[in-house]
């Protein structure tokens, strides 16, 4: 995921702040920079699912309960993988509230480049409800795909809830198009799940991605 979501970063998709971590007392250290309930991942090449194996510790609070919730993924992952797996423990703040988004690419053997949009978390898997569109496309194309959606009517805060920023969200999309476009060639696939979106003016940030590369043709 570490490397997955620099690459997100340079491509211009807001992430959540997050630090990898090599020892229980520098995940310890991170979580008391962020000051705030964290989450623990695995970061594995090896390990696309981490959540197969326990690999994700969430809302984990104080010094002696990251340190611990670190020395336990880890066991995890030596229990999976064996002595010296891994790539460190990626250390995150927990974000509360706003609606929980997918984000994905796939390439076509034909069309090359779609991207992928639709609620996340649950949601994506009940209601099966999301819109794809080729990259690359401006604005205007990313807004039409987030209306397509039955989910948009969340989006726009539906039952008095507060508006999510689809502005913020649109461009998140364009950028992905962007970056999808400019790697074609040795992309396989993007996946952003959650890309959490927050309340009108407040952003959106990639929380969980990965992106899987193949050798060029």
């Amino acid at each position: 995921e570490w490397s997955s979501r620099e690459l997100l970063k340079d491509a211009g998709i807001p992430v959540v702040e997050a630090k990898l971590t090599r020892s229980a007392q520098e995940a310890a250290r991170a979580a008391q920079g962020f000051g705030a309930p964290v989450a623990l991942k695995i970061n594995s090449v090896q390990i696309a699912h981490r959540t197969e194996i326990g690999g994700v510790m969430l809302n984990v609070e104080g010094a002696e309960g990251v340190a611990c919730a670190f020395e336990t993924l880890t066991k995890r992952l030596e229990k999976a993988q064996g002595p010296g797996a891994g790539e460190g423990v990626i250390v995150a703040p927990m974000i509360s509230g706003g609606v929980e988004t997918i984000l994905g690419v796939q390439i076509d053997p034909v069309f090359g480049p779609a991207v992928m949009f639709g609620l996340g978390g649950v949601f994506v898997e009940i209601f099966e409800d999301v819109a794809f569109a080729l990259a690359p496309f401006g604005r205007d194309e990313a807004l039409r795909m987030i209306d397509e959606t039955r989910g948009t009517q969340i989006l726009k805060g539906a039952r008095g809830a507060p508006r999510a920023d689809i502005g913020a969200l649109a461009d998140a999309l364009v950028a992905l198009s962007q970056f999808a476009t400019e790697h074609a060639a040795s992309l396989a696939s993007v996946d952003i799940n959650p890309f959490v979106v927050l309340r009108e003016g407040s952003g959106a940030l990639v929380l969980d991605c990965l992106v899987v590369t193949r050798e060029p043709e």
